[in-house]
């Protein structure tokens, strides 16, 4: 069990960040042309469907959008069986040549964003690769930073981030716990 401490977003707060990564990211790449957004499985996978969302609001066109499972591009976990059940990507559309936005909630030690970018690189050679984060909350291991950074948020390892979203979640908000 973890210690609640405080909320960081409510969904008000959750929204403007996402509409701020929408705008940052279309200013950014002249424009949505050329574009596609990749949510990291799990709760990386509505994040980008809002920001898809937002610059559809703001640009009237649709961003190709997909599912990225990482699941076995991880260093830091272990493998549980000697016969995996690999999770289907949904990735409908080519990203060769394509600016990809991967997007997931929070950015700690860098090693998701490593593995997502590596998971990328098998669907073929993209133009770039930017990273949109609702939270950055520090201690990286890794040289990897986000793009685009709904809020910073300095912790200490003794904390947890936890980012609630449906349809995961009943809620809509970032709060942070202290680690039992």
């Amino acid at each position: 069990m973890n210690k609640f401490k405080a909320v960081l977003m409510d969904e008000a707060a959750i929204g403007r960040a996402l509409k701020r990564i929408s705008h940052e990211i279309l200013e950014r790449n002249n424009g949505c042309d050329n574009l596609c957004i990749i949510g990291v499985k799990r709760r990386g996978v509505p994040l980008a469907q809002m920001i898809a969302e937002n610059i559809y609001n703001i640009e009237g066109v649709t961003v190709p959008t997909g599912v990225l499972d990482i699941t076995f591009y991880r260093d830091d976990l272990t493998v549980s069986s000697t016969d995996p059940v690999i999770q289907p990507c949904d990735i409908p559309f080519s990203v060769v040549g394509k600016n990809v936005i991967l997007v997931d909630d929070v950015l700690y030690t860098g090693r998701t964003a490593r593995a997502a970018m590596e998971a990328i690189l098998r669907f073929g050679r993209a133009a770039t690769i930017q990273f949109a984060v609702l939270v950055d909350r520090g201690h990286r291991e890794l040289p990897i930073r986000g793009d685009y950074v709904g809020k910073n948020v300095p912790t200490s390892k003794s904390e947890f981030i936890s980012v609630k979203i449906p349809p995961y979640d009943d809620a809509n908000a970032v709060e942070i716990y202290e680690k039992l």
